[in-house]
C-alpha cells in the first residue's frame, strides 16, 4: 500500500501523461467512492485525504512538474499484465493490403495473490411470457431458487419477472428469509407477450438502488422469445449500464429468441449470450454463469486506443473466458478478468500498403483500463502496443501454436457467420457453399455431430431458402465453444 500512497498517478488510477481533464475526472470518481459521508470503511478516510492531496498537486501545473521530477523513471506496476503473439514473424513491404493476427492474453500480475471476492449486486430478470408456460418455467423457478441459496450474507439479490410489463418479485436487498423469498419465486405465473425492454429497465432500476463500485453489479436475463420494436431502446439501456459499470448477461432458452440482438445487447457491457438448447440444462447453465460472476476480479476490461493511419482493425473476438464477437467501437469492452482464467482475445488487422513501408509498424497504441471491485482505489491504466517489423521478404519462423489453433477454430465460426449473412441477404447459393465448406472443416477436426448439423442446414437452404431456428443456433454456439476449447488446449 505504501507504493500506492506515494505515487499520486497510481493512487488516482491514471497514466503520467494524463491531461488535466483526466486528472479531474479521476479525482471526482475517487472522491465519490471514498468520501467519509458515503464510506465508513476503516482506513479509507485517510485514503480520501491522500486522494485530495494527489489532486492538489497534479492539478497545479507547477507543483505537478516539481512532483514529476521526483518520480522514478519507470511507472508503478499495474495490477494486470499481458502477453502478445503475432501470426507472422514480420510484415512485408507490399503494394497491396495484407492481413495479420494478434493474440492477446491478459491476467492478474500476481496470480497467487489472494483477492477478497467482492460482494454481489445481482438481478435476475426472468421472461414469464406465455411461451414459458409449463416445464420451462418450472425449471427456471428451480434454477432461480438454487442461485439464491448460493448467495453469501453480503450479497444483494433481486428478481424481476416480465412479459409485456414487468414486476419486481424480490426487491434488491440483503436476503435473509430465503424460504419466504423462494415461495415468491414459485408464485410467478406466465402470460402475455415478450417485451425485453420492460424487464431490462426494471432490473437495472433494482441494481441502481444499491449501485456501488465495490460490488459486482450484474444483470442476468433469461428469455425464450423475440422482442419486437423495442430493440433500439434496449441497446440504449445497455450502453447506459456500461457507463455505470453494470454488466448484462443473456441466456436464451430454446430456438425462438433473437441471438443477434442478445449478442449486441450483452457485448455492449463486455458480457455475452448463452444458448440453452435443452430445458433440462437451464439450472446448470445459470449456475455456470453465476460461478463466473462470483469468480470475476474485474467485470469488464476496457481497451482504449488511438487509430493508426492506414491500419484497420477488421475483427476482434474474445476466446475466453466467455467466447463472443467484440465491437470495434472505441473503447472496446474486452470482458471480465477471472481469478483462474486469463482473458484471451484475437484481433485481425488489415495493413494498407503505405502503412507497411516503414521498418517498424505500429498496429495499435492504447491502454487497458479495469476496475477491481475489491480495491478501494482504481488501478492505473496499462499501456499496450502492438508493433511488428516490416521487411522485403516474409520471415521463416512458423506462427505460434496458440494462434494456429485459435485461427483454425475462428475460421469455423466466421464461416457460419458468412453463411448466415449471405442467407439473410438472399444469396442462398453462396450461403450453402459456406455451410458445406464448414461441414468439411468440422469433419476434419472430428466434430461429426456439428458437421451433420451444418449439412442439414445447407440442405434447408437449398430446398427451403432458410435456416432452421435451432440449427442456426447450434452451429453458431457450437463453433463458438470450439474457440474456447482451442484456448484451453494451449495451456
Amino acid at each position: 500500500m505504501a507504493l500506492e500512497r506515494t505515487d499520486y498517478y497510481f493512487l488516482l488510477g491514471i497514466l503520467r501523461e494524463a491531461s488535466q481533464e483526466e486528472i479531474k475526472h479521476a479525482y471526482y470518481e475517487a472522491a465519490q467512492r471514498l468520501h467519509p459521508d458515503k464510506n465508513q470503511v476503516s482506513g479509507e478516510t485517510e485514503l480520501f485525504l491522500e486522494v485530495q492531496k494527489a489532486y492538489e498537486v497534479l492539478s497545479n501545473p507547477k507543483r505537478r512538474a516539481q512532483y514529476d521530477a521526483t518520480l522514478p523513471k519507470d511507472e508503478a506496476p499495474s495490477f494486470i499484465q499481458y502477453t502478445v503473439e503475432y501470426s507472422r514473424p514480420n510484415l512485408v513491404h507490399l503494394d497491396e493490403p495484407q492481413l495479420t493476427y494478434v493474440l492477446l492474453e491478459i491476467a492478474p500480475r500476481n496470480k497467487g495473490e489472494q483477492i477478497q471476492a467482492p460482494p454481489l449486486n445481482i438481478c435476475l430478470v426472468l421472461d414469464r411470457s406465455t411461451s414459458m408456460e409449463g416445464e420451462k418455467m418450472d425449471l427456471v423457478k428451480g434454477a432461480a431458487s438454487q442461485l439464491m441459496r448460493a448467495l453469501r450474507p453480503q450479497d444483494i439479490f433481486s428478481v424481476v419477472a416480465f412479459s409485456d410489463r414487468a414486476e419486481v418479485i424480490i426487491p434488491a436487498a440483503f436476503q435473509a428469509d430465503r424460504v419466504k423469498l423462494e415461495n415468491r419465486i414459485q408464485m410467478i405465473q406466465t402470460g402475455g407477450a415478450t417485451e425485453i425492454y420492460q424487464g431490462l429497465e426494471t432490473g437495472l432500476q433494482e441494481i441502481r438502488r444499491n449501485l456501488n463500485p465495490q460490488h459486482v453489479n450484474h444483470l442476468i436475463l433469461l428469455t425464450d422469445g423475440h422482442t419486437y420494436g423495442d430493440e433500439p431502446a434496449c441497446l440504449q439501456l445497455a450502453e447506459e449500464a456500461a457507463r455505470q459499470k453494470i454488466s448484462i448477461s443473456g441466456l436464451g432458452i430454446g430456438s425462438d429468441w433473437n441471438d443477434i440482438f442478445l449478442d449486441a445487447l450483452t457485448s455492449r457491457t463486455g458480457s455475452n449470450s448463452v444458448y440453452i438448447s435443452r430445458h433440462q440444462d437451464i439450472k446448470q447453465l445459470l449456475m455456470n454463469k453465476f460461478a463466473a460472476i462470483t469468480n470475476a476480479i474485474a467485470e469488464d476490461l476496457l481497451l482504449e486506443f488511438k487509430p493508426q493511419e492506414n491500419i484497420n482493425l477488421n475483427f476482434a473476438f474474445r476466446l475466453q473466458p466467455e467466447g463472443g464477437s467484440l465491437t470495434q467501437e472505441n473503447p472496446i469492452h474486452l470482458g471480465p478478468i477471472l481469478r483462474d482464467t486469463p482473458l484471451t482475445v484475437i484481433f485481425e488487422f488489415i495493413i494498407q500498403p503505405t502503412a507497411s513501408k516503414p521498418e517498424r509498424v505500429r498496429l495499435l497504441d492504447g491502454s487497458l483500463k479495469a476496475e477491481i471491485a475489491a480495491r478501494p482505489t482504481p488501478i492505473p491504466p496499462l499501456r499496450i502496443r502492438f508493433e511488428q517489423n516490416a521487411a522485403d521478404t516474409p520471415g521463416d519462423a512458423p506462427p505460434p501454436v496458440g494462434i494456429v489453433r485459435a485461427l483454425s477454430r475462428l475460421t469455423l465460426y466466421r464461416l457460419q457467420e458468412r453463411a448466415r449473412e449471405e442467407a439473410q441477404s438472399g444469396h442462398y447459393e453462396s450461403a450453402t457453399r459456406h455451410l458445406k465448406n464448414l461441414a468439411q472443416h468440422l469433419l476434419s477436426q472430428g466434430e461429426k455431430e456439428l458437421a451433420k448439423t451444418a449439412l442439414l442446414e445447407a440442405n434447408n437452404l437449398e430446398h427451403m431458402q432458410s435456416l432452421s431456428k435451432s440449427g442456426g443456433k447450434e452451429i453458431k454456439y457450437g463453433t463458438r465453444a470450439l474457440l474456447l476449447s482451442a484456448s484451453e488446449e494451449v495451456k
